[in-house]
């Protein structure tokens, strides 16, 4: 055979496996449309604050990475740490991922989710549970997954829990076990 034929045969064999890669790929369906999987914007390590209608701050937030969705305008932000103020100091709300409704009436905290008083606080309390839902206008928060709850010689369990954060009356719903231990007298 000559170097020419040699050279077709090739050339023939790179024809037919091209076409046949194209045929497969034309088959493949398209991927989605990525229009509501993007972010309209990335935030990485920021602190932004919140103002109510009074134009008083409402709420700070802390986190290395927010992300908003073009589809439904909500947030979704990873390890939050949200500042609450509020009489007495306030709280500290922190979990593993968060995600925040475009009005920012719903505030959604999952895994890890810890809860404790502003320090100074005359009772320090601190809660944890694995999800929680914040309602910033009505300063309410609650869950209905499992809750421990500690104060100074006190701590209580359950399931569920509901706290108004400004009069910080608290309250579990279910299957409540409490465990007191008062101070050793000196």
């Amino acid at each position: 055979m000559s170097r020419r034929t040699l050279l077709g045969l090739a050339l023939l064999v790179a024809a037919i496996v091209t076409g046949w890669s194209a045929w497969n790929m034309r088959e493949r369906a398209a991927p989605a449309a990525g229009a509501g999987q993007r972010s309209d914007y990335v935030l990485r390590d920021f602190e932004l604050v919140t103002l109510d209608k009074a134009g008083v701050e409402s709420a700070r937030l802390k986190a290395p990475e927010l992300q908003r969705s073009r589809q439904d305008e909500s947030l979704s932000i990873v390890r939050p740490l949200f500042l609450l103020p509020g009489e007495d100091g306030g709280w500290r709300m922190s979990a593993d991922t968060g995600w925040v409704a475009a009005d920012g009436n719903l505030i959604r905290l999952e895994g890890n989710v810890a809860g404790d008083s502003a320090e100074g606080h005359p009772v320090p309390t601190s809660f944890r549970t694995s999800t929680l839902e914040l309602l910033p206008e009505q300063d309410l928060a609650r869950t209905a997954a499992a809750v421990t709850m500690t104060q100074p010689g006190i701590m209580q369990t359950g399931v569920g829990f509901q706290a108004n954060l400004q009069t910080r009356q608290y309250k579990l719903l279910s299957k409540v076990k409490v465990r007191y231990d008062p101070p050793t007298r000196r």
